[in-house]
């Protein structure tokens, strides 16, 4: 089960609890809460290797980027060193040479910030995924601890009263 579904039915639970007589208070099913707790106690670090993993292949295409990049440039080297040897193409192969170092320099440089763009993106939203879940449930359990607080008292009540 994914988390958002764990939530789902965390919600419904609470949503489908029967409710206390004259009040807003819900009664849950403790085994129920303490189920869907564990499953997402358990499902939250799959969540975050998923998003290690994406990270590490985002590492993988830069790495391959970069090799493929000073491939290119070597390539360029080769090629503007065979043209100087013609003395009357040497000026336009330096000149080649440079556009192209210049090129995959730039082209270095943007996929170099776009990958440190999108790997802080891909952090900041993992963390707020996390608080956001978290969030759901302390709410959530706050919520049903105090439905079990008030039927607690209820009972202490009724039991005083007769």
């Amino acid at each position: 089960m994914t988390v958002n579904e764990i939530l789902d039915e965390l919600e419904n639970l609470v949503v489908d609890a029967k409710h206390l007589l004259f009040t807003n208070k819900s009664i849950i099913e403790e085994t129920d809460l303490v189920r869907l707790v564990e499953d997402l106690r358990n499902e939250l670090p799959l969540e975050l290797e998923r998003a290690a993993k994406i990270m590490e292949e985002k590492k993988d295409i830069l790495d391959a980027a970069n090799a493929e990049a000073a491939k290119i440039v070597e390539q360029s080297k080769a090629y503007a060193l065979k043209l100087t040897d013609e003395s009357a193409v040497a000026l336009q192969a330096q000149e080649k040479a440079k556009t192209i170092m210049e090129q995959t320099q730039a082209q270095e440089k943007e996929i170099m910030e776009k990958t440190m763009q999108n790997s802080q993106q891909l952090r900041d939203d993992a963390d707020q995924y996390a608080n956001q879940v978290f969030d759901h449930l302390i709410t959530n359990v706050g919520n049903a601890l105090q439905v079990v607080q008030q039927a607690k008292e209820e009972l202490n009540q009724d039991k005083e009263e007769k």
